[in-house]
């Protein structure tokens, strides 16, 4: 699903958990206190990871969260992780081809209220109204939450300051594209990314170019 959307990108996806067994001892050491399904997720998203680095011509390597959970890529190497109900992937890139990547996945249903409260700027309220008006079928609220969840894991790594939902203005094409405008002073940029719904998922990827 997520291959269809990254430029110069390798990315792996599983519909099914792999053994804990493939874990690296430093990764099985994170989620040693983590429920079984946890770890098998965690183990499956790594799984993926490895993938994406081999397709790449990196060697096998234990991809572990360092102190802002932030999963740790081999020099040279831009990457995320993403995991949802029957659904792990991840997508890697050579850092002369993007400086920054971001993957996420979500169920395609629609936002809790209470979320959708937190996550949507007024502005794209009424643009997702339209754009709702316009195919029904498309739950466009997950959408946007998607696109800035991408957003975020490919701008963080880049600048080491958090980001609230609120400070980010997307705007959704329905052809499948994205614009995040970043509303902060340190980061007065744009970041581009594509989504996609298939298969009862909503998938978004964004980059951001050296």
């Amino acid at each position: 699903m997520l291959e269809t959307l990254l430029p110069k990108a390798a990315c792996a996806e599983m519909r099914a958990d792999v053994p804990e067994s493939t874990l690296f001892p430093d990764e099985a050491a994170i989620v040693a206190n983590a429920v079984a399904a946890r770890r098998r997720e965690f183990a499956t998203a790594r799984f993926c990871a490895r993938r994406t680095l081999r397709e790449l011509g990196f060697p096998d390597v234990p991809i572990v969260p360092d102190d802002d959970r932030a999963p740790v890529w081999p020099a040279g190497v831009v990457g995320s992780i993403t995991h949802c109900a029957g659904y792990r992937a991840a997508a890697a890139a050579r850092s002369d081809d993007l400086s920054g990547l971001g993957i996420d996945a979500e169920p395609h249903a629609a936002l809790p209220q209470e979320t959708r409260g937190l996550v949507l700027r007024d502005e794209e309220r009424a643009r997702l109204r339209i754009l709702s008006l316009a195919d029904p079928d498309v739950h466009w609220d997950r959408v946007a939450f998607c696109a800035k969840e991408a957003i975020y894991k490919a701008w963080f790594p880049l600048n080491r300051e958090p980001l609230d939902y609120a400070d980010v203005a997307t705007s959704l094409d329905p052809g499948g594209a994205f614009r995040g405008c970043l509303l902060v002073d340190s980061a007065a940029q744009e970041i581009s990314g594509r989504w996609i719904a298939r298969d009862g998922l909503v998938g978004a990827a964004a980059w951001v170019r050296p």
